[in-house]
């Protein structure tokens, strides 16, 4: 039952109210991505209502490191000279 109601719902996830103190669902829920590129939710405490944020595991942009890493490597032999 628990599973059909999350399966067509978005789901929520669960984050920690630093003014209830307890792990509490975040609603109203919204996916940003921070300045160093990793995900994140935004969200309220159902019960207070004080703003909660959740930070999800990996980077938005994979693509962009080793690119960087590439940069960085080509640069080496020029400082180099």
């Amino acid at each position: 039952m628990t599973h059909e109601a999350s399966g067509s719902k978005f789901f929520m996830p669960e984050g920690y109210c630093v003014k209830c103190k307890a792990k509490k669902e975040i609603i109203d829920g919204v996916e940003e991505t921070m300045k160093n590129g990793r995900k994140a939710i935004k969200g309220k405490c159902p019960t207070c209502g004080t703003v909660m944020f959740k930070i999800l595991g990996g980077k938005a942009t994979a693509a962009a490191v080793p690119t960087e890493a590439g940069a960085s490597q080509s640069s080496k032999p020029s400082s180099s000279h």
